[in-house]
């Protein structure tokens, strides 16, 4: 299954919008430059995996949300009752089977 980046990005700018927060905000967040940004956000370059979970973090969104558009929630939305513990911590297990589906398809 290929990543459609455009969509991808039209995704992290809606949600960035949503969240009031500008390019610039969103980048300092997650610790990349603000046109790196732009062009995530449009498509034309790709993210690294870390830098997709970065921008997951800032967003309060799971990768899947971002990836895929048929899902429709967040975190938040899906466990209002979360804590952010165990927010990062299913984050982070997200995160190793995202990388894990990522390494498998490449082989």
């Amino acid at each position: 299954m290929a990543i459609d980046y455009k969509g991808l990005g039209s995704r992290i700018r809606a949600v960035r919008r949503k969240l009031s927060l500008t390019q610039e905000e969103l980048a300092e967040q997650v610790g990349i430059s603000t046109s790196f940004m732009g062009h995530i956000e449009r498509g034309t370059r790709v993210a690294s995996l870390d830098t997709l979970m970065d921008i997951c973090t800032a967003l309060s969104v799971t990768p899947e949300y971002l990836l895929y558009p048929s899902t429709e929630a967040s975190l938040s939305d899906l466990l209002p009752d979360i804590s952010l513990t165990e927010s990062n911590e299913l984050r982070q297990a997200l995160s190793l089977a995202l990388a894990s589906m990522v390494s498998h398809d490449q082989n």
